[in-house]
């Protein structure tokens, strides 16, 4: 299928958190599992899979393929729910085929007659555990040496500053301390999967300096690059697989993020990660804007009360994060006129830099954090309540409530204060429809098939084919084609 200069292909993993009220019904290992039964065996939204495709972490009939083109299973460590949407090339796909995902979620609780015992969260931290899980990007990229090997350094000083419109705040902070400790003997027997390649642990304490700061995770991150995240988290987390991998291009897997609720701010952030990618790709980006600490860099922009954001490139120079960003968005201005969607980008990138810059709390119609500090002080004065407190952490983590019907987010968007891209019908038909110019297409429609029949014995279903019968694999290595005519075999 043909596409425009620049375009790519994107996607984003989201790790659920769950909490269970009702003991009866087990564990938070044992709730999203019978969520993932449901969707698969009686809602049949999706074919489950046959085969394992890894046989440590994602077993046979850990998850599968979904109609809508995305996927949905259980990592077995940690034991979450976690849903990767399916391939887009559209900012508006993205957010229906990523909020499609959650209310698919909503429905089988509410079927099951659990929506008021068992809550799902696209929250990422835990504040009281000190654990971290992720929201995931990924994009098509260049698979060239010069982009992962000698340009990836560029990016960091636009992901650090990013979190000023991406972040989705959070209450107080937590310090990763030099205490190391290795898992007792009963815990590697109870859950080996967590500790593999892991012989050590850093321990986390609650940093009560913190009252609030732009990002969940900054705290958490460790590295800029590392390929073993687990307890060693970075920035950036190569993959050389076959998820995207076509024509000379592969993923780009990004570890810092977190999961928008506000679809402005969602596609702001992807939106602005692409143009800035294809910079990268075309050498465009200039060394004066280089960080030598970028992981210190994104901590303190994180925890800036200010809201100044004050940063340091590997020159020496100091500037805001909202004038590194007006750096970024200078560059990408070459790219204006191309498509509607690249002017949406730059005409509302420079729009969130302005507002961020004159008055940052106004921003709360298009920027999580904003939102969310908003709801945090309203609650402290009408309960008498200083940052401290720790019922504060129970709001917080209301905001990520998933289910609609609970989220202190959804019913900040109820009243009409937040800006959307796209409706409550293009989620409803997401649920079950994919993007229609990617190879999810495709492979929704070959689902479909196969949920057609009563009893099927043998599929196979990969990011990059399928398997219909042992005779025969269906290529579709083309993320960018819909390989509707596989529909017809």
């Amino acid at each position: 299928m043909s596409r425009l200069p620049g375009e790519r292909i994107f996607g984003v993993e989201t790790e659920f958190g769950c909490l269970v009220a009702d003991e009866t019904l087990g564990d938070p290992e044992d709730a999203v599992e019978v969520i993932k039964e449901y969707l698969f065996t009686q809602a049949r939204l999706g074919a489950i899979d046959l085969h394992a495709r890894d046989d440590v972490f994602e077993p046979a009939r850990s998850g599968g393929f979904l109609m809508n083109g995305a996927r949905l299973y259980i990592d077995a460590v940690g034991s979450h729910l976690e849903y990767a949407t399916a391939e887009c090339r559209d900012l508006a796909d993205l957010i229906a085929n990523d909020r499609a995902g959650q209310r698919q979620i909503v429905r089988a609780l509410k079927e099951l007659d659990h929506d008021n015992d068992i809550d799902i969260y696209n929250n990422s931290v835990d504040h009281f555990g000190g654990h971290t899980f992720g929201c995931h990007e990924n994009y098509l990229v260049k698979a060239d040496d010069d982009i992962l090997n000698n340009s990836v350094h560029m990016l960091y000083p636009f992901l650090v500053t990013r979190q000023i419109f991406a972040g989705v705040g959070r209450v107080g902070g937590h310090i990763l301390t030099d205490r190391i400790f290795r898992p007792s003997y009963q815990d590697m027997m109870e859950r080996p999967v967590d500790y593999i390649w892991v012989s050590h642990i850093y321990d986390v304490i609650p940093d009560d300096s913190v009252k609030f700061q732009l990002s969940q995770r900054a705290d958490h991150i460790l590295k800029p690059v590392a390929s073993r995240v687990r307890f060693n988290r970075a920035l950036i987390n190569p993959k050389w697989d076959q998820m995207y991998s076509y024509d000379g291009m592969t993923r780009l897997h990004m570890l810092f993020g977190e999961s928008n609720q506000n679809e402005f701010a969602y596609a702001l952030k992807v939106g602005t990660t692409c143009l800035v990618l294809r910079l990268l790709e075309e050498s465009r980006v200039p060394e004066s804007l280089a960080m030598h600490d970028p992981i210190g860099e994104m901590q303190r922009v994180s925890r800036d009360e200010s809201l100044k954001w004050p940063i340091e490139l590997v020159n020496g120079v100091h500037m805001s994060a909202v004038d590194l960003q007006r750096e970024y968005l200078k560059l990408a201005q070459v790219y204006r006129g191309e498509s509607k969607q690249n002017d949406w980008i730059l005409d509302n990138w420079e729009s969130v830099l302005n507002g961020l810059e004159s008055d940052p709390m106004s921003m709360g119609d298009r920027i999580d954090w904003v939102a969310k500090r908003y709801i945090l002080e309203q609650y402290m004065t009408e309960e008498g309540l200083d940052w401290g407190d720790d019922a504060l952490h129970s709001v917080d983590l209301e905001y990520h409530n998933i289910n609609p019907s609970k989220s202190l987010f959804y019913a900040y968007q109820e009243m009409g204060k937040t800006l959307r891209i796209v409706s409550d019908l293009d989620i409803t038909m997401a649920m079950t429809d994919p993007p229609q110019n990617t190879r999810a297409k495709g492979r929704g429609m070959l689902v479909e098939k196969v949920l057609a029949k009563k009893n099927p014995r043998f599929y196979i279903f990969e990011w990059s084919g399928a398997a219909l019968d042992r005779e025969s694999f269906l290529d579709m290595s083309d993320p960018f084609d819909t390989y509707s005519d596989l529909a017809q075999i």
